[in-house]
């Protein structure tokens, strides 16, 4: 695939919001190794390459074990993850593919046993973002493998 822009240096007011969003996350108080899977989950489903090979260079280097890293796509088979992980890696994919499926209230009420309100909204923006960046990505064609944490 052939990049075809780069949408940060051709606008850098742009992605300004998503920036803003990002902090607004990073300073929430979710721990950065939930926020490097639920960054990692949504992009796989996507299908974002450029976001999978960041978030897993992101993750390894912030500890994430490759174990988990290689699972996650099949998380719900694996005992790897915490119970609180696991309802936010089901609000990240009811979220991400909000158009094929209801975000119902049992999963609402499950991701409420892991999570304050407050950190429910953070996990929420998280999602948004990454769903935001996915979508920068995959549309002007970043290039995967570039990035270097």
């Amino acid at each position: 695939m052939k990049k075809r822009l780069d949408y940060n240096t051709t606008d850098p007011k742009a992605i300004k919001g998503l920036l803003e969003l990002e902090k607004y996350v990073a300073d929430s108080g979710l721990e950065r190794s939930l926020y490097e899977l639920v960054k990692l989950r949504a992009s796989q489903i996507n299908s974002c390459a450029y976001c999978i090979d960041m978030h897993s260079k992101d993750a390894r280097k912030a500890g994430e074990t490759e174990q988990r890293l290689y699972a996650l796509s099949a998380w719900r088979e694996t005992s790897f993850y915490s119970e609180r992980e696991r309802a936010a890696l089901a609000w990240t994919e009811a979220l991400t593919l909000i158009s094929d499926n209801d975000v119902s209230d049992s999963l609402y009420k499950e991701v409420q046993k892991y999570f304050s309100e407050k950190e429910h909204v953070a996990l929420t923006m998280a999602i948004v973002a990454i769903n935001g960046w996915n979508r920068l990505a995959i549309s002007f064609r970043k290039e995967p493998g570039s990035y270097n944490p």
